[in-house]
């Protein structure tokens, strides 16, 4: 009987230690959901700077969005324009490679002659004023994002040179305004490949 009073007072304590630690945590649990007006202020002033940080990185953005969109604007303006005069810059060229070099030639076609001259010298000038560079590759090594090639052909050059250039391309600034069309050598001298076999 003895055993029994005394199982059944420990199944008492605890019975009463459970339901005191219980009590303690429904306390705690309490006084952390209670809401003060000083806990309310905090949250609603961490919520306001992370909207003002996130307001502050935004704006920061569209600024040097807005500034690239400026001086993209300001460097490439013309480059519709430029590509149009490119085809007057070509016609020029083939102009003078297609004159003779006849010495006997009239005084006024020689003067024509050298006021086409001057004009393709004056055009390349602007040209250069405005930031735009003529690409002639030819003996450089085939570079796909400057040129554009229209054949191969094999020769004596090492594998994918540039042999020759058709039409010599630009760029303005660091855009391509134009790729070089060129033919580019397809395989270059046999070369005698070893493979080691000691190891």
């Amino acid at each position: 009987m003895t055993e029994n009073k005394k199982n059944e007072e420990m199944n008492e304590e605890n019975i009463s230690e459970e339901q005191e630690s219980e009590q303690a945590e429904t306390e705690e649990n309490a006084a952390e959901e209670e809401v003060t007006p000083l806990s309310v202020a905090e949250a609603e002033i961490n919520d306001l700077r992370d909207k003002l940080l996130r307001a502050v990185a935004e704006s920061e953005n569209v600024r040097r969005r807005a500034e690239k969109e400026k001086t993209d604007a300001a460097n490439y303006a013309v480059t519709t324009f430029a590509r149009d005069m490119l085809a007057v810059g070509d016609n020029l060229s083939r102009a003078l490679e297609a004159l003779p070099d006849d010495a006997d030639l009239p005084d006024n076609v020689k003067t024509l002659i050298e006021g086409v001259k001057m004009t393709d010298r004056e055009l390349h000038n602007i040209f250069e004023r405005h930031g735009i560079k003529k690409i002639d590759p030819k003996g450089e090594q085939f570079d796909h994002n400057h040129h554009q090639a229209m054949f191969e052909a094999p020769t004596e050059d090492p594998n994918g040179t540039v042999i020759q250039v058709m039409q010599v391309g630009y760029k303005i600034k660091e855009r391509l305004l134009r790729p070089a069309m060129v033919g580019v050598s397809k395989s270059g001298p046999e070369e005698t490949t070893k493979v080691d076999t000691t190891a």
